[in-house]
């Protein structure tokens, strides 16, 4: 992201196998705010800890003023053996994308060999360590809109209609249809686009170095999975926003690094997803 007062933000959304634990969960996100010597980092924030009990998951959204490069150097300097790809706007000149890279690191084979694969910085990839990705894209969103019923195969229907990728789906959204708390929900990542549809030209924009991106509303989502779901005589339970949207998470993070707040969930007033 690029922020309006000059400062380049990346942000993360760390996804972890824990909701239960309140306290482990808060120490992974402090983790991300402060040395093992007790201080605390500058230029880093979590905004955001969303836990689903249900799911067992935890969303840490963290930003911070970094380069990606600098990222993978320093992981494999502090943990010998390590070896990491690039990917994005990490991966020069090609810029490729996450899935990209690892289809030609053949990172989907059931049993890879980790000899053939190329590391970008650091040792030959091995099986303690295996291969770490690092980069950056254009902001992802999460928005999942549950339905109100139990049967999954019903679900994903509506998922295989709604994502991009399919015939009269909705650009920019990767779409999983899961259970949850005796409901189904439709889970997407709502990525950015360079440019809107055609005849979708009002969508929410944001800048990234000079360049516009643009990306799918939660209202359009939740009204194309009612339509969706409707078709299967299935109504829809609501709609959640995990974490925020890339102008909410960016006002924020200016304001919490301004402050010089590293724990800002702390101060949260309004509860977010």
């Amino acid at each position: 992201m690029a922020a309006g007062v000059g400062r380049r933000l990346a942000a993360c959304l760390l996804n972890i196998s824990e909701a239960r634990s309140k306290e482990v969960v808060e120490r992974v996100a402090r983790a991300a705010v402060y040395e093992k010597q007790g201080g605390r980092c500058e230029g880093i924030t979590v905004l955001n800890i969303f836990s689903d009990h249900d799911y067992n998951r935890s969303v840490i959204t963290i930003v911070a003023t970094i380069d990606q490069i600098a990222v993978a150097v320093s992981l494999t300097e502090r943990v010998p053996g390590t070896s990491v790809f690039h990917f994005g706007f990490a991966d020069t000149p090609q810029q490729c994308s996450l899935v990209q890279r690892r289809k030609e690191l053949g990172w989907f084979q059931k049993n890879p060999d980790l000899r053939a694969m190329q590391s970008d910085v650091g040792a030959m990839p091995g099986k303690r360590y295996g291969l770490t990705g690092v980069g950056a894209s254009p902001y992802v969103m999460n928005c999942n809109v549950t339905i109100s019923t139990s049967a999954v195969g019903v679900g994903r229907q509506v998922a295989e209609a709604l994502r991009g990728s399919s015939p009269g789906g909705v650009p920019g959204l990767q779409v999983m249809a899961l259970p949850h708390e005796g409901a189904v929900e439709i889970a997407c990542n709502v990525e950015s686009l360079l440019r809107p549809p055609e005849g979708q030209e009002g969508w929410p924009s944001y800048w990234i170095q000079g360049r516009p991106y643009c990306y799918p509303p939660a209202s359009l989502i939740t009204a194309r999975v009612a339509e969706l779901a409707m078709q299967h005589r299935v109504g829809t339970l609501g709609t959640a926003l995990v974490g925020f949207t890339p102008e909410e998470c960016r006002r924020l993070a200016e304001h919490a690094l301004a402050q010089g707040v590293g724990e800002y969930w702390r101060e949260q007033r309004k509860v977010h997803m």
